[in-house]
């Protein structure tokens, strides 16, 4: 069987920064254990598969194109992913699959609907849920993250991720975990804290080895917990963030309601086919 296969880095800059994500458009559906397959050959954080929805697009209120999308890590297959989303709305334009002048693109996914549009030539924007990190984190949740990232934990919140906010920009980037000591704490760790640069609001590193991820360069799911956590921390709805990873990415952040509105650049990096 012969696949198209795009990468994208989403939330980028340019070349070799943001999150790298491999997109593979499908015309049929395939077995979801030979998806998992290419994730892990693809061996990225995420790889997307989408396939159209018949009559999508011939209704609502943009006539925007349908597509089912699902998200695979190299280990298993996630619920929600952001950058990928972002990868995957570029991707199906530059695939001449989304109608030209088309302003967005729906798509099904186990987290509901999703919409990206597009803001450029080479940007898009997300709407994804909100997830307020607002829960208590249980005692000896916050001590075996605290010691997984081995540095002062002000505070921490405990949602899709654990949230854990740290003293300054420079102990984020100056974090170097384990991937045994992650792994105890049984699901994934968001550091975040205030940015140095006047114009970033907020920096953050995002850490999933549980879900086959050791460092995530770029998350847009991450920011479903952050950008709500810091829009009530610095009283302000739209936010500009940075996560610094080693490849790292910039991302314009909105909460609307129950909504989070991410916005990045995107870099065609490849495309091509592949032989399963």
């Amino acid at each position: 069987m012969k696949l198209k296969i795009y990468q994208v880095d989403a939330f980028s800059e340019g070349p070799f920064t943001g999150n790298p994500a491999a997109v593979v458009p499908l015309d049929h559906a395939i077995d979801a254990g030979l998806m998992q397959k290419i994730a892990e050959e693809n061996h990225l954080s995420e790889t997307a598969f989408t396939m159209p929805i018949p009559g999508a697009g011939e209704v609502g209120e943009d006539m925007a194109p349908a597509f089912a999308l699902r998200w695979f890590t190299p280990t298993t297959e996630v619920d929600l992913c952001g950058h990928a989303t972002l990868g995957a709305a570029a991707a199906l334009r530059t695939a001449g699959l989304v109608p030209e002048g088309a302003a967005s693109v729906h798509f099904s996914t186990k987290s509901g609907l999703l919409i990206a549009r597009y803001t450029g030539e080479d940007s898009v924007e997300i709407d994804l849920p909100a997830a307020i990190s607002t829960k208590p984190i249980p005692s000896e949740l916050a001590a075996l993250t605290e010691r997984a990232l081995d540095v002062r934990v002000l505070s921490a919140y405990d949602q899709r991720y654990v949230l854990a906010v740290l003293e300054s920009e420079e102990a984020v980037a100056s974090l170097d975990p384990t991937e045994a000591a992650l792994r105890e704490v049984g699901k994934p760790v968001i550091a975040t804290a205030p940015g140095d640069a006047p114009e970033v609001d907020f920096v953050s590193r995002f850490f999933a080895p549980t879900l086959g991820v050791p460092e995530d360069p770029v998350t847009g799911s991450a920011h479903c917990q952050l950008v709500p956590f810091w829009a009530a921390t610095l009283s302000k709805r739209t936010l500009v963030a940075r996560q610094i990873s080693a490849r790292g990415g910039r991302l314009e952040c909105t909460l609307d309601g129950n909504r989070v509105r991410l916005a990045g650049g995107v870099h065609h990096y490849l495309s091509g086919e592949i032989f399963v």
